[in-house]
């Protein structure tokens, strides 16, 4: 018998929606807060676990992307439950020129407040958000927690943020 994996017990965030703001470790000796990078688009990447295949895959193909990202003015974190020691040591293997940011402890407390810790299993879903300059959500997606989103639907939405933004500037 299969048994099902667990889903948040509160729903995803949705665009529109403002993003809760939170204050993580991003090093064992640095923090950042969400709150901190208004102003310029936030690109939210939550994952299961450091040193896992799909993670590894999906996280090189964000740092890949990071000239583009920066190119429609975004930037990218990403949150996952491991230590900030273990995402130290993670990014420095990986090369990782983004910061990997601590949801450890209270565990999964900002994961939870975004609609996307997996309790059974005790890590976040695979669930990408993309923030406005004022911390709304404009797009948001849960991946199946076994496959790699990718980064189209990030630049899509950058780039309809972009657009949209330049068609209000008179």
């Amino acid at each position: 018998m299969t048994v099902p994996l667990s889903r948040p017990a509160i729903p995803v965030l949705e665009a529109g929606m403002p993003a809760p703001d939170f204050t993580l470790q991003a090093t064992p000796d640095q923090n950042i807060t969400l709150s901190e990078l208004r102003g310029a688009p936030v690109v939210i990447a939550f994952y299961p676990a450091d040193w896992s295949p799909v993670c590894g895959d999906e996280l090189g193909l964000f740092n890949a992307a990071l000239a583009e990202l920066r190119r429609l003015g975004a930037q990218l974190i990403a949150i996952s439950v491991d230590s900030a020691w273990s995402h130290t040591a993670y990014a420095t293997q990986r090369k990782l020129h983004f910061p990997l940011l601590s949801d450890f402890e209270p565990k999964g407390e900002v994961a939870r407040s975004y609609g996307v810790y997996r309790a059974k299993e005790g890590v976040c879903e695979r669930a990408l958000f993309v923030l406005d300059g004022n911390g709304i959500v404009r797009w948001a997606y849960v991946s199946p927690i076994t496959v790699n989103p990718g980064v189209d639907g990030i630049l899509g939405a950058l780039e309809q943020m972009n657009n949209s933004t330049q068609q209000d500037t008179p």
